[in-house]
């Protein structure tokens, strides 16, 4: 049996936030491993020629409205960011060069950060006390991620991520199938389990 399947995220996404909340509670309660696969979802867009929801002013409107919704609905705390959108060049690449071990405080750290404390954590200092408190060498950070082979692995995951058709985030890949959106998070759980006919939610 299956017992684990990718999830394609970015900080910048609110929604990428609210799945990672919902996925943290499974992971505690069953036995699937979710794989956190980092991409530039600015960067998806462009390969695709979306216009993201930050850039068109209903949408933009709208999804403050929905993200606080989910969220009371789903007992998340959570808080839309006075600085959004930001660059989360930095963070994605850093996914990237961080140990193992570090790699689930280095994601939720960041993600409430971000999506609870309203911190603009492309500020420097903000970035790295958070880097200094999850015990993250601050210099040899900021030195990896700047390196060409990091800066072409987050290319290479966001190239892969359109390649096999997903277009935003976030989105959960298991059996070539694509579950686009936190509220398809269920979805990817039934598929994951259907071989014993064990149902979620």
């Amino acid at each position: 049996m299956i017992n684990s399947f990718d999830f394609y995220f970015d900080f910048i996404s609110p929604y990428s936030y609210l799945a990672h909340k919902q996925i943290r509670n499974i992971e505690n309660k069953e036995k699937i491993k979710i794989n956190y696969k980092p991409i530039l979802l600015g960067a998806l867009h462009k390969l695709e020629g979306i216009t993201p929801p930050a850039h068109i002013k209903l949408k933009s409107k709208y999804m403050i409205e929905d993200c606080k919704l989910i969220a009371k609905k789903l007992n998340i705390k959570f808080k839309f960011n006075s600085n959004f959108p930001i660059s989360s060049l930095n963070l994605m690449r850093g996914i990237l060069v961080i140990k193992n071990n570090l790699k689930d405080s280095f994601i939720n750290n960041f993600f409430d950060a971000y999506w609870q404390e309203d911190l603009d954590v492309k500020d420097l200092t903000i970035l790295n006390n958070i880097l200094k408190k999850i015990n993250i060498d601050i210099e040899e950070f900021h030195k990896q991620i700047e390196d060409q082979k990091i800066k072409n692995k987050l290319k290479e995951l966001t190239q892969e991520a359109h390649d096999i058709g997903i277009f935003g985030a976030p989105t959960f890949y298991i059996n070539k199938k694509i579950f686009w959106g936190q509220d398809r998070l269920k979805y990817a759980l039934d598929e994951i389990m259907k071989k014993n006919e064990k149902k979620f939610f």
